[in-house]
């Protein structure tokens, strides 16, 4: 049995994640509930049960509902935004792959905020800048990045260039909230994928509103346990709205 106990947990990570009926998630939520459970429980736990009507039923109806009331805004934004982009650098949009729910892939739309060449324009930053290299491959972000445009920094700031996103929303690739979405070969950085795998990523989620882009890449599994562990409407809709401040405040990069 000791055998079994020692096999079982050096083939698994360990998972911070809420406390069942915790509720909504207020500010600073995710690191109350973290500190106290790595000081208490530092075992993998179970994934939650499939059988929450909201998780099954009520999630994907919200994610509907929401993007087509909100259709004016984000068509009308999204346009204006397309034809500033086009007038400075050509080509608004742009599709890129994303791991999607059970690890497919699907194609992610965006506004493009970057310069035409950015992968080799990254390429060669990195390998000039030790300092931005060692930025990129701990968070997968620059904070001065040098392929973005100016209309798309504007974008950035403001994360105007996820509404495209709703698109995806709505085809059933993605959620309204959930885990932030990351490209197939980022997988081997975000750690265990079990809560990641078990929901559509998100246009705004747990990460994008409590930590945004000032923590390490992997920390990203933590958030998304937690948010797996405590999904209902509420949660989602009080997300939603704490989003609206982090966009007002201009906190994306």
């Amino acid at each position: 049995m000791k055998h079994q106990s020692r096999e079982f947990f050096a083939h698994h990570e360990p998972v911070a994640v809420t406390p069942a009926g915790a509720g909504a998630l207020g500010a600073g939520a995710v690191d109350e509930f973290s500190a106290a459970f790595r000081a208490h429980l530092a075992i993998p736990l179970a994934l939650p049960s499939d059988t929450r009507p909201y998780a099954r039923f009520g999630k994907r109806l919200f994610d509907i509902v929401f993007a087509l009331l909100t259709a004016p805004f984000t068509l009308t934004v999204t346009l204006l935004a397309a034809l500033a982009l086009w007038l400075e650098s050509g080509q608004p949009f742009y599709t890129q792959l994303r791991r999607g729910r059970d690890g497919k892939s699907f194609r992610i739309v965006k506004l493009r905020t970057m310069v035409r060449d950015a992968d080799a324009l990254l390429a060669r930053v990195l390998e000039q800048n030790a300092d931005l290299r060692e930025e990129w491959e701990t968070t997968q972000k620059l904070r001065h990045d040098p392929r973005i445009t100016r209309v798309g920094s504007f974008l950035r700031r403001t994360s105007l260039d996820e509404l495209p996103q709703f698109y995806n929303v709505l085809i059933g690739d993605m959620s309204v909230v959930g885990p932030r979405p990351m490209m197939p070969d980022q997988a081997a950085l975000y750690g265990d994928l079990r809560h990641y795998d078990a929901m559509r990523p998100g246009v705004t989620g747990l990460w994008q509103v409590e930590r945004r882009h000032d923590h390490l890449f992997s920390e990203r599994v933590e958030l998304d346990a937690t948010y797996h562990n405590t999904i209902s409407f509420r949660t989602d809709l009080q997300l939603v709205l704490r989003t609206i401040s982090v966009v007002l405040r201009r906190k994306g990069y």
